[in-house]
């Protein structure tokens, strides 16, 4: 079935509609109505030794932390030795597993052996024992109105 040009046309004027959509909600979120079950969580990233990449930050829950299913996931942007954030989300325990992305391939790196090559943290700075640090070690509670997370790479 043949489009009209004018078919074509409308929709290639609105083909930037949702990326401009997100834009403004992560821009401007502040426009939205303050939901009084949420919490906003403020992370600061330390010893950050390559200014370059991006922290790949992800949220858990106590169900998803030890499956890898994230509640909210970040990407921010490195410039210098810190990096700060914030994510509004439910009041609730939750924990941090993130990683900086030096080399901006979307992925954490390993060698042959399956040991990460990028720096790497976790919530509660907690330690990292032959593999990611456990629930108990990072979890931590996030009530209204805010929390801060300060967090090492290791």
């Amino acid at each position: 079935m043949k489009r009209l040009p004018l078919f074509e046309t409308a929709i290639a004027a609105f083909a930037p509609v949702p990326a401009l959509l997100l834009a403004a909600a992560l821009l401007f979120p502040g426009t939205a109505a303050a939901d009084p079950a949420k919490a906003q969580l403020t992370l600061t990233v330390t010893d950050i030794k390559e200014h370059k990449g991006a922290l790949m930050v992800a949220v858990f829950d106590a169900a998803g932390y030890d499956a890898d299913k994230q509640v909210t996931a970040l990407m921010i942007p490195v410039i210098g030795d810190t990096a700060t954030a914030s994510v509004d989300l439910p009041a609730g325990e939750y924990g941090i597993k993130m990683f900086h992305d030096v080399d901006g391939d979307g992925k954490m790196s390993m060698n042959p052996f399956g040991m990460p090559t990028e720096p790497f943290a976790f919530s509660n700075n907690a330690p990292a024992r032959f593999g990611p640090a456990v629930w108990a070690d990072a979890k931590f509670k996030l009530e209204a109105p805010a929390a801060v997370q300060t967090i090492k790479l290791q």
